[in-house]
């Protein structure tokens, strides 16, 4: 077997990411048997090479059987199946600018990712199946470009056993039964990165919650109908006071799934979070990660990050809105949090850099906490009406993109006279915590 290799996208995850082309647009038809967790699929992939190419790569599980590859409508082309890289050689040499047009037909039984941080993708439920990629796990289901710096258009269609609710990223399109079979297709038109793409199957219902300011659903099992009610009632206006707050809310919808079983932690996607059975008690319990991963629709889904080492953007936002959201509710107020947050972290060992942490620690809780009391730090600096300002142009003049820490600082000294560069030295480049600046 010939050994194919390129150098690394990312060294968070190097063995993901392709080189030599950008994806535009994927189409997924997806077969899926609840009983016996089997997988069929084709993918029909758009992109443009970058360069000259002989031979080209996409992510896919081992887990998954590749049975033909084809590429520009031509005939089968060669492929190769090998350490989580399908490497597909088309009959004919493609120039730099060239159209790949990609279709692969797959199947198999999907199982998780493992990795250094647990098993991330596809997984069983008790009945049903919940995909929950961050970072790597997008490969698990289909034969994608998985980092985050690609992005693209998609139309997922789904097929499943009837009883049970499929849903996927974006509007639905349409939904047909035959028999005891019935296929879902959703239309996913702004960009998304791959492991922000979803499949969610099991015994819901859905509900709609909520029109204005934007329209809210609810897939959940009829059990917890009440539950979920009480814990996500004052969603609608939590919507409206990020909107205020951010700017406006960058997808045409937003649905929340409980899955019937219980998660460890909640998952956001795109246009979508899942949340478990254990997150909604009837008690608000967990209305503080209902805040975050709303955030996130905002902070790591239209705004998302170029490399996985500037990760404090997603996770250090959603984290801070969780206090932007107690302040306005008549919890406890961001200032209150900021200085509990930092009174716990000067407990704990002060050995990451949250602008740089490394892929074992890219998921620390103190990533999430120092990144938070980053920005409060910056907000005191700036004050609010700036600081707001600040965040709006952000989500407003990278909506739908990719971005960086150097991107966010550049903004953010516009917003001010007084030299930030110590700020950010201090809050991302060292491992000492730093003092909050005073009020």
């Amino acid at each position: 077997m010939t050994k194919f290799y390129e150098e690394p996208i990312d060294p968070y995850i190097p063995q993901n990411g392709n080189r030599g082309f950008r994806v535009s647009r994927y189409e997924l038809e997806l077969h899926y048997r609840v009983a016996s967790n089997r997988l069929m699929g084709k993918a029909s992939i758009t992109a443009v090479t970058t360069d000259v190419r002989t031979k080209f790569t996409l992510d896919l599980s081992q887990s998954l059987s590749v049975s033909k590859v084809f590429v520009n409508g031509g005939k089968g082309a060669k492929h190769q199946h090998q350490r989580g890289k399908l490497i597909v050689t088309p009959q004919d040499r493609i120039p730099a600018g060239g159209v790949l047009s990609i279709v692969v037909h797959y199947g198999g039984t999907p199982k998780p990712i493992r990795g250094l941080w647990g098993t991330v993708g596809w997984e069983e439920l008790t009945e049903g199946a919940i995909v929950a990629s961050q970072p790597n796990g997008a490969a698990s289901w289909f034969p994608c470009d998985d980092h985050p710096s690609s992005k693209a258009s998609y139309r997922i269609s789904i097929t499943t056993d009837s009883p049970f609710y499929a849903l996927a990223n974006g509007t639905l399109l349409r939904k047909q039964t035959k028999a005891s079979q019935t296929t879902w297709v959703y239309e996913q038109t702004e960009p998304m990165a791959s492991y922000l793409a979803t499949i969610q199957i099991g015994r819901y219902e859905r509900r709609r919650v909520g029109q204005k300011p934007v329209p809210m659903n609810a897939v959940i099992p009829t059990n917890l109908r009440n539950a979920f009610d009480h814990d996500f009632g004052r969603q609608p206006l939590m919507m409206s006071a990020f909107e205020r707050m951010f700017g406006p809310y960058p997808f045409s919808g937003y649905t929340v799934v409980v899955t019937d079983d219980k998660l460890e932690i909640p998952i956001e996607a795109q246009g979508i979070s899942i949340f478990g059975s254990n997150h909604c008690d009837g008690r608000r319990g967990a209305e503080r990660l209902v805040a975050h991963e709303l955030a996130h629709q905002w902070f790591g889904n239209s705004l998302t990050i170029k490399a996985w080492k500037d990760i404090w953007l997603h996770e250090g936002f959603a984290t801070y809105a969780e206090w932007l959201w107690s302040e306005e509710s008549g919890g406890p107020t961001a200032e209150q949090l900021a200085k509990a947050a930092r009174h716990n972290l000067s407990r704990l060992p002060q050995d990451i850099t949250i602008g740089d942490p490394g892929p074992e620690l890219m998921f620390d809780d103190r990533v999430y906490k120092r990144g938070a009391l980053t920005l409060h730090a910056l907000r005191l600096e700036l004050r609010d009406e700036r600081f707001f300002e600040l965040l709006r142009t952000w989500t407003t003049r990278h909506r739908h993109s990719w971005i960086s820490t150097d991107e966010f600082t550049d903004l953010a000294a516009h917003f001010t006279h007084i030299p930030l560069h110590p700020l950010w030295d201090q809050w991302l480049g060292e491992k000492v915590l730093p003092e909050l600046p005073p009020r």
